[in-house]
């Protein structure tokens, strides 16, 4: 299958990992505006092989009443997601705003050196480029990284760094007919 001119190889036998930093894909899809239908996008890896685990990784506000996220990683825990979360940190910057971090990178990497032994493929839903030397520990091991992000956004969503250090890029908006809850525009 090739998306943004970049073939992306999976074969039937390959036990195949999903990782999303879900703060990171967040922001990614809000840019490019559209909404993924995680349903389509389990239906699709779980095509291309063996889907070991599709893990989705996203800090909470605990004191929110309502919180989209939180409508999110239930219905996601229902239905064939790993979830791990933490709760994010209120804090308060030098000029006396508030702001919340939640970051989960650490987890996100810890996870993926865990299951390097057990994976052939890994799939990373983020553009950060402090994954690189993650990617590089994994490839040592044998194991081809796919990252999907975007380039599209200005500044770009994706990192060069990581892109370069993946072994495949698939730019997310070429996925809109497969993942997206609406296959147009004109659907909504």
């Amino acid at each position: 299958m090739v998306f943004s001119g970049v073939t992306m190889a999976f074969y039937p036998n390959e036990r195949i990992a999903i990782f999303i930093d879900g703060s990171n894909l967040y922001n990614t899809v809000k840019y490019l505006d559209f909404d993924i239908d995680y349903t389509k996008l389990l239906e699709f890896f779980s095509k291309k092989g063996n889907l070991i685990t599709a893990n989705y990784y996203t800090a909470i506000v605990q004191d929110d009443d309502y919180s989209p996220i939180k409508t999110l990683v239930d219905w996601l825990s229902y239905n064939g997601w790993q979830l791990i979360t933490k709760p994010a940190k209120h804090l308060i910057d030098r000029n006396g705003r508030r702001r919340i971090k939640g970051d989960m990178d650490a987890e996100i990497i810890v996870d993926m050196l865990e299951l390097c032994s057990r994976i052939d493929h890994m799939v990373l839903f983020s553009g950060d480029g402090d994954f690189r030397v993650a990617l590089k520990a994994v490839q040592k091991k044998g194991v081809k990284v796919t990252v999907v992000s975007t380039l599209k956004s200005n500044p770009p969503m994706l990192a060069d760094e990581l892109r370069r250090q993946a072994n495949d890029f698939i730019e997310i908006s070429s996925m809109d007919k497969i993942i997206s809850r609406h296959n147009s525009k004109s659907d909504t």
